[in-house]
């Protein structure tokens, strides 16, 4: 394809977000709002861009603000929750917890999906996401107190529960269908 000014203009619009989230990134990693902190800022992001390979972000255009404000509540619940489990855990002297890796298959085919629901099983506590097969859309996560096959079952209906929330925010129309013909399915 050839390099015209209307796909140039594209390819710019389709990496404007990742741009912006590169210069705010390193806005934060300087810890202050300067002139210049934003010059450096977009100079390190366009060659980060240039330089280094990444793999086109697909974003399916719609954000759903119902869906979203409902995901962090529960994300937060999920917190909270995770901690006091974890504490417990930690605090029991004769609580031998038994922990897993399990292999998650995701519905959605989406990277980014993949990536928000790592991010968010990695920060809820007692769990963290160990691999991530992208071809193949399976998360490999490690799991705290799964003693017997009804805890893994557990940890994976909770990794499922959350790519259904993002799918919900973030994901296309087609994933969101995927997501609930499978969930009405378990």
């Amino acid at each position: 394809m050839p390099h015209t000014a209307t796909n140039l203009g594209r390819r710019f619009v389709s990496q404007l977000p990742l741009l912006v989230w590169l210069v705010v990134l390193w806005m934060l990693l300087w810890g202050s709002l300067s002139w210049l902190n934003l010059v450096t800022g977009i100079i390190v992001a366009a060659l980060v861009t240039r330089v280094f390979f990444l793999p086109p972000v697909e974003l399916s255009g719609r954000f759903n603000v119902f869906w979203a404000i409902v995901f962090v509540f529960t994300f937060l619940w999920d917190v909270v929750r995770g901690s006091i489990t974890v504490a417990l855990i930690a605090l029991s002297p004769r609580l031998k917890p038994m922990s897993s890796v399990v292999a998650v298959p995701l519905h959605s085919k989406s990277d980014l999906v993949m990536l928000l629901v790592s991010l968010n099983i990695s920060l809820v506590p007692g769990s963290l996401v160990v691999e991530a097969d992208r071809l193949r859309s399976i998360l490999y996560v490690h799991a705290i107190d799964t003693n017997n096959a009804e805890d893994v079952e557990s940890a994976k209906h909770t990794v499922l529960t959350a790519e259904r929330r993002i799918v919900r925010v973030i994901g296309s129309r087609e994933d969101v269908a995927l997501c609930e013909r499978a969930w009405r399915q378990s």
